[in-house]
């Protein structure tokens, strides 16, 4: 197949104007970041609002709504903090807004849905309540069962809780910790006392599981109370001697974002472990606490746990409803409850990948695009597997983002060391939340034989791929899987990712190069011809395939532009889809997370559509397709078009060689695009509304469509004939 020129261009060299004459830089055609970000979160909620989802399901969701806005503020508000504080009030590209204004605009989104996350919880723990699930305050057991938990506070938890004295320094509560401010009488002093309690929720978890307490006429139950309950219930052991007037819970959120520079002396990984132990008492960017809580002790406690970065510090107080801390209901999800979950499936299995047949043969005949967790990452895992037990693979390649607690990928690349072959693993210790798992792994590696590479303070390396070279009759032949998702069979179960399985030459040759040029430096990713790789080149191979498209469509017609990915924030990308819209060409985006474009603007994006899919998986996969003049071209890999993604990372697409597998990926695209269950319409003024069946339409859930129709996309997949691209 012979694709059509690219018209390399640079974002500088592209004219910002609409067919009307007004500029494509006007704020008014872009939805602000930190916005769309809040507005994603509704949509999660949403999830956890839906009746129609198994019970804990909901839970699950609520769990994720409140982890999000967890992430929300040790990330992106944490980082608008920052410039406030160092005076930077310079308008942020597309918005013309100051970071105080943005932080102000975020707070009138958050509000609204810390009242719709009441009510949610609300209507989830009576129902939880009906299937004897039950989260129950101290008082409200019986007195056999308060003594039980009195006796296992007294034993257990006591002993190793820090009791505050007149020094105590209220800094160091800790990160997302519920804790408590204890007002009393102390019998040795005039005046009451004031105290912060640091819950050791570390130790305990939040969920104590009230003990059976014999009593022939309870119900099976799984019955619970809150740490913090429990340790406001039993103050009097904690103080003697003072009478407890009042008692208020608390939340500290903190600044996340960690400090990587490092001096040419300093080895990465050690000035990683120190930043991350750092984290944990970063600079406060929200306090929570109960709505209850008198303003002079509002006050006490703000100045207690730090300093805000803000003027204003109602900008980021949040008056909260118990309970506090919702991303802990994820613990209700290890309860033994199948009948209230989803249903579990089993990842298809090609019958040519199968445990037991070679897959290295497999490739040889053809290439293998896999959609996980439809298609079982198994394969993946048996891959690696046969990899370090074959005597005839000489080397093995990886980068890893994101590891599993317990890895099988990382013990076959142990294995693979340790029978002599060449192991070299490039591992991200910037992976945000994952750090001090990456640390361990690194350090075990290492003392494994592995050869890991980590030292990339300036850049993260994002980009998903591996490579395995082997000796074939006195030839070395590689092998390669690129993808969009993590080496983890953790994440493979509920994140939706493709991998692609290939051993063309030209392609893997230029994947064991980006190797090598990543070892050498991250920043200069070498020059290739059938892989696109970020900060080097990415970004203006993407505006340049738009381009082509416009260019195409004006020539010929018919043109059409279809993206899935997770995020949409770029602005020249963005308005590359203005001026193809503008042309007439046919858009199609399918974004989960944040969207900074603006559809159906008449005379800028009447002819882009974006839905966005929030279900049981979460939607992690990048197709880009560019229908090219007929000559169809398909993008996959790691990359979303965000900043971040095309200017501060390594990240990969590829153009996909195989037409079968192109039009396998073709299929599932479409079946996201045609979802009209669980998508929501992206609308003008940036909020969404759902996606409903028109009369007659098929009803189509896409993730359901998927499970029950797993390995229909490889129906048309035949064996190549030549290995060449």
């Amino acid at each position: 197949m012979t694709e059509k020129p690219l018209n390399r261009v640079l974002p500088t060299q592209i004219a910002n104007q609409s067919a009307e004459g007004k500029s494509l830089d006007d704020p008014s055609l872009f939805i602000n970041r930190e916005v769309s970000w809040i507005r994603f979160n509704y949509r999660v909620l949403e999830e956890a609002q839906d009746t129609r989802q198994p019970l804990l399901e909901r839970v699950k969701f609520l769990a994720i709504s409140g982890s999000n806005l967890d992430e929300f503020f040790m990330t992106r508000a944490s980082i608008l903090e920052e410039h406030i504080e160092r005076g930077e009030f310079e308008p942020t590209p597309g918005s013309r807004m100051t970071p105080l204004e943005q932080m102000r605009v975020t707070r009138s989104e958050i509000l609204p849905l810390l009242g719709k996350q009441k009510e949610c919880w609300e209507e989830l723990s009576t129902a939880l309540t009906k299937e004897n699930i039950l989260i129950q305050k101290p008082s409200d057991l019986t007195n056999q069962r308060k003594r039980m938990l009195r006796e296992y506070f007294h034993n257990e938890i006591l002993p190793i809780m820090k009791k505050p004295d007149a020094d105590y320094v209220a800094t160091y509560i800790s990160n997302l910790h519920v804790d408590l401010l204890v007002v009393g009488d102390d019998s040795r002093m005039k005046e009451a006392s004031t105290k912060l309690i640091e819950v050791p929720t570390d130790t305990f978890g939040r969920f104590i599981q009230v003990p059976d307490s014999g009593e022939s006429c309870d119900p099976v139950q799984d019955n619970f109370v809150l740490l913090e309950d429990l340790v406001a219930a039993n103050l009097d052991l904690l103080f003697p001697s003072i009478r407890v007037r009042d008692c208020y819970k608390f939340r500290v959120t903190r600044n996340a974002e960690i400090d990587t520079q490092a001096d040419e002396n300093t080895d990465f990984l050690t000035t990683m472990e120190l930043s991350v132990r750092q984290r944990r008492y970063g600079k406060p960017a929200r306090l929570e606490f109960e709505a209850s809580m008198p303003r002079q002790l509002r006050e006490y406690l703000t100045s207690s746990v730090g300093s805000f970065r803000v003027p204003r510090l109602e900008d980021v107080q949040y008056e909260v409803d118990p309970p506090f801390g919702l991303v802990d209901l994820w613990r209700l999800l290890k309860l033994d409850k199948p009948n209230l979950k989803d249903a579990p499936f089993k990842g298809y299995v090609l019958p040519e990948l199968e445990s037991g047949k070679s897959i290295f043969a497999a490739i040889t005949t053809k290439d293998f695009a896999l959609y996980h967790p439809y298609d079982s990452f198994e394969m993946i895992v048996t891959l690696l597997e046969e990899a370090a037990t074959d005597p005839n693979v000489t080397e093995i390649y990886v980068t890893l983002y994101r590891i599993d607690p317990n890895s099988p990928i990382i013990f076959s690349l142990m294995k693979a060391a340790a029978n002599g072959k060449s192991v070299t693993a490039l591992i991200e210790l910037k992976a945000k939340f994952d750090e001090a798992n990456n640390i361990k792994w690194a350090r075990i590696m290492t003392q494994a034989g592995v050869k890991v590479d980590y030292n990339f303070p300036k850049v993260k390396v994002h980009a998903k791929l591996a490579l395995i070279v082997r000796k074939e009759n006195g030839k070395l032949v590689k092998y390669a899987h690129l993808g969009s998702g993590n080496y983890n069979t953790v994440t493979t179960r509920i994140y939706a990712d493709i991998g692609y399985l290939t051993s063309k030459p030209e392609l893997c040759t230029e994947v064991l190069d980006l190797f090598h040029n990543l070892i050498t430096d991250p920043r200069e990713t070498g020059h290739y011809k059938y892989l696109l790789v970020a900060p080097l080149s990415l970004k203006n191979e993407i505006l340049s395939r738009i381009e082509r498209e416009t260019t195409s469509h004006k020539e010929n017609g018919h043109g059409h532009l279809a993206f899935k990915m997770n995020g949409l924030v770029d602005k020249n990308i963005i308005q590359a889809l203005y001026r193809a819209s503008q042309a007439g060409v046919k858009v199609d985006l399918n974004v989960r997370g944040l969207c900074c474009l603006r559809p159906g603007i008449s005379g800028c994006s009447e002819n882009i559509r974006v839905v966005s899919i929030v279900g049981r998986f979460l939607e992690h996969a990048r197709i880009y397709y560019f229908r090219n003049g007929g000559e169809e071209e398909v993008l996959l890999g790691s990359s979303d078009m965000m900043p971040r993604n095309l200017e501060k990372r390594v990240e990969l697409l590829f153009s996909v060689p195989d037409p079968a597998i192109k039009s396998s990926m073709l299929k599932i695209l479409d079946i996201h695009l045609r979802d009209n269950v669980k998508a929501r319409r992206l609308l003008p003024d940036g909020t969404y509304e759902r996606v409903r069946p028109l009369p007659g339409e098929e009803i189509i859930d896409s993730q359901r469509w998927l499970i029950e129709n797993r390995g229909a996309w490889h129906e048309s997949v035949k064996p190549r004939s030549s290995g060449n691209v």
